[in-house]
């Protein structure tokens, strides 16, 4: 039998921190990788792409303390391509842009590897933008240097020619060299350059934790000991930093520096997470819960598969709209065959969902929990007598819809779509962030949400303000999950046997072909 070929390994530049920074073709790397290798400024949420199964593993390194030497990260590598895995090698900022990317580029073409370099935004450049400091100004500078403090010390002679950087013209961008801070720009005033040379150091650059500290070459070093200012950081020295004045606009963002928690799971925090960040907040993802298939998957089925029997079919959350269709097309394979059912959605976000599928809601409420839905299907019609309604929803659910429904008439049965449970993955660091670190806000947009942190024992201080949409807020207020009681009469949730699947045994509607 033949060997198996290598597979491809990606050296993937991170960016410096923001995950929006991130490339798309980053991005489609780690979500088909086999095998992640991180290093130690790549920020955690973007871990969130790979794909279940996926071997994430951290390889990182901090001053004085090496998880791997860089010889085995190397060998590391080899090992999973020449074993068929695709490797995804992530490295923060740009692989080739003092980021060793180099070295192991020929690590891997020595084995035979098959390789591609993914670059990535560098902190060098990002890290001064996002500080309102342009790294080049025609009115400043037309040459920009970009060096690292931090050598390899393993080297006999010292490579960093303090002379030629500091008779260079334009901007100076240093990388890796806090550590070295007062040398390096006693080393600069010492051959020449003047000691009232603007310098600003921007450290945790792009990432809604950054900070700026501004000096000069003659008192940063100083500033910094006192402010406490470490890695990482960069530093920029020219005459471009006192433009930060009027330019800096990322610290100046109404939500900068807070911390929020966001618990949905691991494939939904993004959009929250984004629209978070884009106001300044330190939005991290704590995903507490996990989707899984129903107990009863098959009778799931029977009630997807009858859907164009019902007058309405009501969906109370993305989930329960993707576990729907992800059946409904495997089998029909035209949209029309959900029949004439009127759509309910309770909520925009679950409506967006339905309409990705090219299909109209007829109904959302304005308030986007069960007790609007309810309320919205009375000023709609006053009665539901005999309506044929499926409400495709989670296990466990609240018990109002049913309820209510069952008074004005309807003949319901409850599809249950999903079950949540507690997520005890923590592939993005979130959860362990959260014990180590709290936050400033957390936020929950369901009771399961709340009921599967509460399963984890994580720490919440009574100080801590939470955020909540929809069900969770009487689940959160209650600080317990909802104790959930199914009415007598014509709710149903096992198909074949309720009311409504008798009237559809009874019924001429006849099922659209697939």
């Amino acid at each position: 039998m033949p060997a198996r070929p290598p597979a491809t390994c990606y050296l993937v530049g991170a960016g410096p921190g923001d995950p929006g920074l991130v490339t798309l073709r980053a991005k489609a790397c780690i979500g088909k990788a086999d095998v992640i290798l991180y290093d130690h400024l790549v920020n955690p949420a973007i871990l969130g792409w790979a794909r279940e199964g996926a071997e994430v593993r951290y390889v990182g390194k901090t001053a004085g303390y090496h998880t791997l030497p860089q010889a085995e990260i190397g060998r590391t590598i080899v090992e999973h391509a020449r074993a068929g895995r695709t490797v995804v090698r992530l490295k923060g900022g740009d692989p080739f842009v003092f980021g060793r990317g180099g070295e192991e580029a020929q690590q891997l073409a020595a084995a035979g590897i098959p390789f591609e370099v993914v670059p990535g935004v560098s902190s060098a450049i990002a890290g001064p933008a996002y500080a309102g400091i342009p790294v080049t100004h025609r009115d400043c500078n037309t040459v920009l240097t970009i060096f690292t403090g931090h050598e390899d010390p393993t080297k006999e002679t010292n490579v960093l020619d303090l002379a030629k950087i500091a008779g260079a013209d334009g901007t100076k961008v240093m990388l890796m060299g806090v550590g070295r801070l007062r040398e390096i720009a006693d080393g600069l005033v010492a051959h020449g350059a003047a000691p009232s040379t603007p310098v600003a150091l921007v450290r945790r650059a792009t990432t809604p934790r950054q900070e700026t500290l501004v000096g000069t070459l003659a008192d940063i070093a100083d500033k910094a000991g006192e402010a406490g200012f470490e890695p990482p950081a960069v530093c920029v020295i020219g005459e471009v930093v006192a433009l930060r004045d009027s330019l800096a606009w990322f610290e100046r963002r109404p939500l900068a520096g807070k911390r929020i928690a966001i618990t949905r799971t691991r494939h939904q925090a993004g959009a929250l997470g984004d629209a978070l960040r884009a106001l300044g907040a330190d939005a991290f993802e704590m995903p507490v819960i996990r989707i899984e298939p129903p107990a009863d998957l098959r009778e799931f089925a029977e009630l997807v598969k009858d859907a164009h029997t019902y007058q309405w079919i009501l969906f109370t959350s993305p989930n329960g709209v993707d576990a729907f269709f992800g059946w409904f097309y495997k089998l029909y394979h035209d949209a029309r065959s959900i029949g004439g059912a009127r759509i309910a959605a309770i909520g925009p976000g679950t409506a967006q969902r339905v309409m990705d599928h090219h299909l109209a809601v007829d109904l959302v409420p304005q308030q986007h929990t069960s007790e609007g839905l309810v309320e919205a299907f009375r000023k709609q019609a006053e009665s539901l007598e005999n309506e044929m309604v499926l409400w495709v929803r989670a296990d466990g659910a609240r018990d109002v819809i049913a309820r209510e429904l069952d008074q004005m008439g309807a003949i319901l049965d409850e599809a249950i779509a999903y079950r949540t449970v507690p997520e005890t993955d923590d592939v993005c660091g979130g959860l362990q962030r959260f014990r180590d670190e709290g936050a400033d806000v957390i936020t929950f947009t369901s009771s399961s949400t709340v009921e599967c942190f509460l399963a984890l024992k994580l720490p919440l201080p009574d100080a801590t303000p939470v955020a909540s949409t929809g069900s969770a807020r009487g689940t959160t207020a209650a600080s317990c999950p909802p104790t959930v009681q199914r009415p007598p009469g014509r709710v149903r949730s096992a198909s074949g046997r309720g009311p409504a699947a008798a009237q559809r045994r009874s019924s001429a509607c006849q099922r659209p072909s697939c």
